[in-house]
């Protein structure tokens, strides 16, 4: 399962010439992170308190392909690529409406489940481990 949602570009998210400021995409990354996890009946907070476990960031891998500027309207997918014990990894790709589904950014993030209380690594629970597994896309490097 790859899950899409739409960015639309503020100028908050921009530098002073209407391009979009590169740290933007980081906040942008964690949105379609957030909204995959929801797509599967999950969200951050009653993970937090129910299971006792955080997804924190290990590793970003970015590349900047295209710039995107003020008012444009991005497709943000996002997918999990693969499975360990206590981490997973996800793809997310953007790409510019406007502009044929351009390729702007892309990320490979790795994610590290991880106790609430002690921040130390913790198996994923089985039944997020199942959802990921079951949605999981192959993806190929470039």
């Amino acid at each position: 399962m790859t899950h899409t949602i739409p960015i639309r570009i503020y100028y908050e998210d921009t530098d002073s010439g209407g391009v979009v400021y590169h740290a933007s995409y980081l906040r942008f990354a964690e949105r379609g992170r957030t909204e995959f996890l929801r797509k599967l009946g999950y969200n951050n907070s009653d993970l937090a308190r129910e299971e006792g476990i955080y997804f924190v960031v290990r590793h970003i891998g970015i590349d900047y392909l295209s710039p995107s500027f003020l008012d444009d309207v991005l497709s943000l997918k996002t997918s999990v690529t693969s499975l360990r014990n206590s981490s997973f990894v996800m793809q997310q790709n953007f790409t510019v409406d406007s502009r044929a589904n351009a390729p702007i950014c892309a990320m490979k993030v790795s994610l590290v489940c991880v106790d609430s209380k002690t921040l130390r690594p913790k198996r994923l629970p089985e039944d997020i481990r199942a959802l990921f597994e079951d949605h999981k896309v192959e993806h190929k490097e470039d």
